[in-house]
């Protein structure tokens, strides 16, 4: 017999439903716990792994705290305020209709009270904590902060105040006032809700305790603001009302003042509303809330227009002449170019034969190989197999090859994926998980058939190469996989392809970088930060196996410095035989005062960061000032990050370098063979040359006129888009050798002639950083990028050529118009490439197809720039230095020759002008190193005679013995100092 209780059953699933839910809960809580236990705690073996797990602790308590801090700061007043709005609510509310609706209200609330709170508050304080917990760096700035030791014209307080404490206070004053007007309106409500304030009904619309509560919070609020009028003052150093950025007249001369009336009319207000605890009605508050708005209206507002309109729009030149000169001033330290220098060039180009002949001679280390045209051609002839890859646009350095140091193009061959029909997770994540081989060719120079002349290629890496590397794998680039597992106790890890019978060549990794992965644990983690299970079920993970993951050279030095702004660009260079990263960091602000502000992203944008994936585009952050302050290295083996400071006099990296201690290295630090790859960073130049676009202008009233400015002018390869800047090796005017820079030019606005050239020195050293401008003269104009290479295409010759390139369906493409100084003018050479059709499967690469120069108004295309060089300023007078094979050749001729026979081939006529030159040379060179120009213009001139008569005894012997080239001296090719007057008015050697 069965006994069944009524209602059992239901009580039983009712019992069940409760017990369900706060289990889910529980269950949802830990899940959500572990998950941001992982991300965290993944975070942390990661800086761990690179050693700069102080970086990230740091962030983190620094956000723990201002998330805690703030969220209990507001919760807390906010909290208060309900709390004593709830105290003093009234004891009797008069009947009526808005009272027994709010009665219903009360009903649900009351029981619940607590409750709600509770979740209120905790709501509040999440926003409120999360909001500033994300501006940890201005609070760590402001509590590290490193003078400038440069101090603002109006008010006369270091530049560390703008840049670190004025946005502490702005911080600050924003939590202060956010937490008093949600204090306000919380207040308002419970007021409200409880009867002390009343919509409806006769009598006093606010009970004496609620009025005495609002108005003190008010108060409060219109004292914050004399506060924030007060500072409003400082943050006139950064208006842009006027001609320029900064404090203009009106700014000083009004809003100055008028902020300052503003500041103690608010105090004034502020009394009165507090002074309403003690006085019935809102007399008093309504006349210091209506001071207050006129004032605002009337001094903050009409008054400033009124100035504007009647002082300084008449005579405005005048009136901002001095505060525009301020903005000229600090624009120009802010970005680092108050020591570029304006010199006038090409007023007078060479135009002797000669002399344009003998500078072509000089002329060295041109770069025809254009990083940007041929990503495709390393592609094709060094990829080796389909799952490696090079980036669309390549990079350039400088090697120390024999005893001379060349430009070259540089590239790592990094891992695509696995080949298609061998994707595995194991194949994937163990197996190819590196890339292999540092490929760089000579940037002046082209093998047979126009193909890049390689110094290091191949797989695996040559012992016979120009550039030692031991150790050619890349464990971390910039197309590493998103995560790897290496290491392990025996695994096999594809190094490169060979001919073996295995079909490759297989390495374990034994960095020191990645994090072990040998645990139940930790392959629980990592499989649940990747949401894969093969990490925790898999067996091929052996002992001693690591994961490699966050890999990206930017990526893994803006998670170390996370206070830098990085270069698009990073470049790789071979340092003591391994791979190494190279990564700019500027240290940036918006906070400078008087300087122009500009958008990041806008300013280096150009072809390349629009065309090509390789470069990474800025973003669009608002910045008046930036330092080129580190230089960081990673190893692209281990993935060591190495940060050095570079700029050792920048507050800003001074300023971080306290809070992260001991992250950066010492500049002294840096090895010699690493300093030697470094290069002046590629955005901070363009900034840099957006800025002198206008700020070369010196002159406050030429730069109100706008006289004078200058554009970045459009790439003539690729219209619609900004010309990038060229790293190149050139001999500047003045200088005694070539030396590494980054160039650009400048056009007028809106015109398509020539302005100026730009160079700054990259090679490290005493002249780093060196901004040389070139002013080219306004009349005749000298021509522009796009006319220049409009001339090309125009050109019947070089038409003729080009057109016989682009038969058969194939196509050019232009290579980067170099603008190359040169004999008082300006030469431009133009790589013009070939690429043959074809579809996919043949896939196709650029080939030099010609070279095009120009100089003057004279234009040429050879094969190779010597032979355009040849067909623009005339056949080389310079013989050619025979090769090895030739001079031991002649040499045995010689020795096996009778003596009497060897002299018996020249004639008595020769052998004197021989002798004749040999004598000049001779004086030349004496009086050369004596300084005697009138000595070296006679010198000269028995040069020129003596090789006019022997060019006469060459021409009437026709084909018989001929004076051998290595018997008729020339006299050293030493230029001329600077500023000295040619001899007799004809060049010497080199002159």
């Amino acid at each position: 017999m069965t006994f069944r209780t009524p209602g059992f059953g239901r009580r039983l699933g009712t019992g069940r439903t409760r017990l369900v839910l706060p289990v889910l809960v529980t269950l949802a809580v830990l899940l959500v716990a572990f998950l941001v236990f992982t991300s965290v705690y993944t975070d942390l073996l990661w800086y761990r792994s690179i050693h700069f797990s102080k970086v990230y602790t740091t962030q983190l308590w620094a956000k723990i705290l201002l998330f805690v801090g703030t969220g209990l700061l507001v919760a807390l007043v906010v909290g208060a305020n309900m709390v004593v709005a709830y105290r003093l609510r009234p004891p009797y509310r008069p009947l009526s209709v808005e009272q027994q609706g709010l009665e219903r209200y009360r009903a649900v609330v009351d029981p619940r009270r607590r409750l709600i709170t509770g979740v209120l508050l905790g709501l509040l304080g999440l926003l409120a904590g999360s909001s500033v917990a994300g501006q940890w760096p201005v609070v760590l700035a402001f509590l590290n902060r490193t003078p400038f030791g440069v101090k603002d014209p109006q008010f006369h307080r270091d530049v560390s105040f703008y840049v670190f404490t004025y946005p502490f206070i702005r911080l600050v004053l924003g939590v202060v006032f956010a937490t008093v007007i949600l204090s306000l309106l919380a207040a308002v409500a419970v007021h409200y809700l409880y009867g002390g304030l009343r919509l409806q009904g006769p009598g006093d619309k606010a009970s004496p305790h609620a009025r005495a509560h609002l108005s003190v919070l008010v108060g409060l609020f219109i004292l914050l603001k004399a506060v924030a009028y007060w500072y409003d003052r400082y943050g006139l150093v950064h208006s842009e009302r006027g001609v320029t950025t900064g404090a203009s007249y009106t700014d000083v001369n009004a809003l100055l003042p008028a902020k300052t009336i503003l500041a103690v009319i608010a105090v004034i207000c502020a009394a009165m509303f507090v002074g309403n605890i003690v006085r019935r009605g809102m007399m008093l508050p309504g006349v210091g809330f209506t001071l207050l708005v006129l004032s605002a209206i009337l001094v903050g507002g009409v008054y400033p227009l009124l100035i504007q309109q009647f002082q300084v729009r008449p005579d405005e030149q005048a009136k901002e002449r001095q505060f525009i000169e301020r903005n000229i001033r600090f624009t120009r330290k802010a970005y680092g170019v108050e020591q570029a220098q304006v010199v006038p060039y090409g007023g007078r180009p060479e135009s002797d034969p000669g002399r344009l002949r003998r500078a072509a001679d000089e002329l060295k280390g041109v770069r025809l190989l254009d990083p940007a045209v041929v990503g495709p051609t390393f592609q094709q002839l060094q990829r080796v197999r389909p799952f490696y890859r090079f980036p669309d646009s390549l990079d350039v350095d400088r090697y120390k090859v024999g005893d001379r140091t060349v430009a070259a193009v540089v590239a790592l061959r990094e891992l695509s994926r696995a080949p298609a029909g061998q994707r595995s997770w194991v194949n994937d994540r163990m197996v190819y998980t590196h890339g292999y081989g540092f490929v760089s060719a000579y940037g002046d120079r082209f093998a047979q058939g126009g193909v890049p002349e390689f110094l290091t290629k191949d797989m695996p890496v040559s012992t016979a190469s120009q550039i030692k590397l031991d150790r050619p794998e890349i464990y971390f680039g910039e197309y590493s996989p998103l995560y790897s597992v290496v290491g392990g106790r025996g695994q096999q890890e594809l190094n490169y392809p060979d001919n073996s019978e295995d079909g490759q060549a297989s390495t374990t990794y034994a960095g020191k970088g990645g994090v072990p992965i040998d645990s139940f644990f930790r392959k629980l983690l990592y499989a649940t930060k990747f949401q894969e299970k093969n990490l925790l079920l898999s067996g091929a993970i052996k002992d001693n196996a690591k994961i490699l993951y966050n890999r990206s050279p930017r990526e893994m030095v803006q998670r170390a410095a996370p206070w830098l702004t990085l270069d698009g660009d990073p470049y790789p260079a071979v340092v003591g035989g391994r791979i190494v990263w190279i990564v700019d960091g500027y240290t940036t602000s918006n906070n400078y005062p008087y300087s122009e502000r500009m958008s990041l992203g806008d300013a280096t944008r150009d072809t390349i960061t629009d065309t090509r994936s390789a470069v990474a585009r800025q973003a669009n952050d608002q910045i008046n000032y930036m330092r080129n302050s580190i230089k960081a290295t990673v190893d692209a083996y281990d993935g060591t990050v190495t940060l050095y400071q570079w700029d050792t006099e920048d507050p800003v990296a001074k300023t971080w370098m306290k809070v992260f201690k001991g992250t950066v290295k010492p500049r002294s630090s840096i090895p010699p063979e690493l300093e030697s790859h470094f290069r002046y960073p590629l955005d901070l130049f363009k900034v840099q040359r957006q800025v002198l676009a206008k700020y070369h202008v010196t002159d406050p009233s030429a730069f109100y006129n706008a006289e004078g400015f200058w554009e970045v002018p459009e790439d003539p390869s690729a219209r619609g888009r900004r010309q990038p800047p060229y790293y190149q090796s050139l001999r500047m005017p003045g200088g005694s050798t070539e030396q590494f820079a980054l160039t650009t030019v400048f056009n007028p606005r809106r015109n398509p002639n020539l302005a100026a050239f730009m160079s700054v020195n990259s090679e490290p050293g005493p002249d780093y950083g060196k901004i040389t401008i070139l002013q080219t003269p306004r009349t005749p104009p000298t021509q522009g990028p796009g006319q220049v290479q409009n001339s090309f295409e125009t050109d019947q010759q070089v038409k003729e050529t080009l057109n016989r390139l682009r038969l058969g369906n194939t196509r050019t493409i232009a290579g980067n118009l170099l603008t190359i100084p040169f004999a008082g003018g300006l030469l431009y050479v133009e790589p013009m490439y070939a690429m043959a059709a074809g579809g996919e499967e043949q896939q196709p690469y650029p080939l030099l197809g010609q070279v095009l120069v120009r100089f003057g108004d004279r234009i040429a295309s050879a094969d190779t720039l010597d032979e355009a060089l040849d067909k623009l300023f005339g056949e080389s007078t310079a013989p050619a230095p025979p090769s090895g094979d030739q001079q031991d050749r002649g040499q045995q001729d010689r020795d096996q020759q009778d003596p009497d026979q060897q002299a018996g081939q020249l004639t008595a006529e020769a052998q004197r002008a021989i002798n004749e030159l040999r004598d000049a040379v001779a004086d030349f060179e004496k009086a050369q190193r004596e300084g005697d120009f009138a000595g070296m213009g006679d010198a000269w001139k028995r040069i020129k005679d003596a090789q006019n008569a022997l060019a006469s005894v060459q021409r009437s012997a026709g084909a018989g013995p001929q004076p051998s080239p290595s018997s008729s001296p020339t006299p050293s090719s030493s230029p001329t100092p600077s500023g000295s007057p040619s001899p007799s008015g004809s060049p010497p050697p080199g002159g």
